[in-house]
């Protein structure tokens, strides 16, 4: 049984100009528009892929966040992971919460292929989740970040290219990327969707955006 759907803000314009591709086509206005939607409701049933930078100060602001977190997500139905860090008062905070532990063996800096270090741990995850939506905080990039900036930045550009389902944190200490160049912190910003900043118990969200040397005598 089909039923009718009114459009608000359907203006001759746009009427028009779906009126000339219909034609072009050879289908009708109501195929064109059923077709929309239809795209538009398969988009909802997928797991986005979200993959943000998360940079923080101290341990003390991180572990009040993890915890907020986990209170946040009580009632849904989040597969809660981290993947850890040589800072054992984080990992000790996300045990006590009952988050999953991805990690399968413990990162050494003198670790050769650090991607396939990363590859399957996120395996592990992938495969403990249980097709739930994903929930993952990850300490161990910003173990890399500590002795190379490059490296870490290369690390997210590979990950950026498959990312797991759900939302996936890379938590970075801000001292880590004091002595990264502007192009590496660029470099570090887009290859993430989203940069917030945690500073004491409040989040700053940081939009970057690319600009003419004028912009600096109108500002």
């Amino acid at each position: 049984m089909t039923r009718n759907l009114i459009i608000r803000g359907f203006d001759d314009e746009i009427h028009s100009q779906l009126g000339n591709q219909s034609k072009k086509k050879g289908v009708s206005i109501n195929s064109i528009v059923k077709d929309a939607v239809d795209q538009w409701l398969k988009k909802q049933d997928e797991i986005p892929k979200r993959h943000h930078l998360l940079l923080y100060d101290n341990e003390e602001s991180m572990q009040r966040l993890m915890k907020s977190l986990d209170k946040m997500t009580q009632k849904e139905d989040w597969f809660k992971c981290f993947v850890r860090s040589s800072n054992t008062s984080i990992t000790k905070v996300l045990e006590g919460l009952h988050w999953f532990d991805g990690t399968i063996l413990q990162y050494k800096q003198s670790q050769k292929d650090k991607m396939k270090h990363i590859k399957d741990i996120l395996q592990n995850i992938w495969q403990k989740s249980n097709s739930k939506e994903i929930l993952l905080v990850d300490f161990l990039i910003n173990d890399i970040a500590s002795s190379s900036i490059p490296e870490a930045v290369s690390l997210e550009k590979q990950y950026d290219k498959n990312r797991l389902e759900g939302l996936v944190f890379c938590a970075y200490e801000m001292t880590n990327l004091f002595n990264a160049s502007s192009s590496e912190i660029i470099e570090m910003f887009d290859s993430h969707d989203q940069v917030f900043l945690l500073k004491d118990d409040q989040i700053f969200k940081i939009h970057i955006t690319k600009e003419n040397t004028h912009k600096l005598l109108l500002s």
